[in-house]
């Protein structure tokens, strides 16, 4: 493989995780990602509280992902082989904790609604 394309990454990823589920995980983080625009616009600042308990979730969210990695590769610890499957699972931890913390803050801000003017 000598060029690395945004079209091979695609490839890859719909044959890992076949073509549905990767264009539904696409959707979903699209999704997310608007709820949280929409919060911050609604609410015009973010809340300190709510950021909080959104960062302490980020480890259950980053093992969550390499846990679905896992279970969707077919693949286990015994798996990893060198450097480079260490720094991808890393990545993998480190993109679920992020995701993870948004989904929660998005979650607590829709929950509670926008807070009270001061």
């Amino acid at each position: 493989m000598e060029e690395f394309s945004l079209i091979t990454i695609l490839a890859v990823f719909e044959e890992m995780f076949g073509r549905g589920l990767f264009w539904a995980m696409v959707l979903v983080a699209l999704a997310i990602t608007l709820a949280w625009i929409y919060v911050l616009v609604r609410d015009r600042e973010m809340s300190m509280r709510k950021f909080l308990l959104a960062q302490l979730s980020m480890p259950l969210g980053g093992v969550a992902a390499v846990w679905f990695v896992m279970l969707m590769t077919n693949s286990g610890f015994a798996d990893i082989g060198g450097p480079i499957d260490w720094l991808v699972l890393l990545g993998v931890f480190a993109a679920g904790a992020v995701g993870f913390a948004i989904l929660v803050y998005v979650v607590q801000s829709l929950v509670r609604g926008k807070p009270a003017e001061s």
